[in-house]
């Protein structure tokens, strides 16, 4: 199991660095979330996020994007926070196909790079990695483990990546139930 481990870390930094090489940063997670919703843009720290997934306190950039967008700020942290028990190497193997790339591309019209670029890599990325140290997977920490500086995120849809997200839970354990990993 630890060189499973070793080796899914050793693809998800390696996709750190041509994701990087592909869109021109040498970050290796997110610093700032800029948070659209229709003309509004808003941009927070993750921390600032993260803070408020964890704590519910909001920052009062955040607070004011929240009322200019109209969100309720419980289904928003609820969507941040929430964890969904995924096994890290089954989801590795669901997101490296034709299916795992539809969903990576419908969940990267949500969360994307800055320029759009990379925007499958990036993401398969940041879900394999949030997933490697527990087998748990939430939006917070696919934001915190995005490999770019800056991460754009549709504020108004990031309930509904939430709810594509839970369904990795089932779905990629029935597609991929009959399959030996190894």
């Amino acid at each position: 199991m630890f060189l499973r481990s070793s080796v899914l870390l050793g693809l998800s930094s390696l996709g750190f660095v041509l994701v990087g090489w592909l869109t021109g940063t040498s970050v290796l997670a997110a610093e700032r979330v800029v948070l659209k919703y229709k003309i509004i843009q808003q941009s927070v720290s993750v921390a600032e996020l993260s803070t408020f997934a964890e704590t519910g306190q909001m920052s009062p950039d955040l607070e004011t994007y929240m009322k200019l967008s109209n969100q309720d700020p419980k289904k928003v942290r609820h969507a941040l926070a929430d964890e969904v028990a995924v096994n890290v190497i089954v989801l590795d193997r669901g997101l490296n196909n034709p299916v795992g790339n539809i969903l990576l591309d419908q969940v990267g019209e949500v969360i994307r790079t800055p320029s759009g670029e990379a925007n499958r890599q990036a993401l398969r990325s940041a879900i394999v990695l949030s997933a490697s140290e527990d087998n748990k997977l939430s939006l917070i920490e696919t934001i915190e483990n995005y490999p770019t500086q800056d991460v754009y995120v549709e504020g108004d849809r990031l309930v509904e990546v939430y709810q594509q997200l839970s369904k990795l839970e089932r779905g990629l354990g029935n597609f991929l139930g009959d399959i030996k990993l190894f």
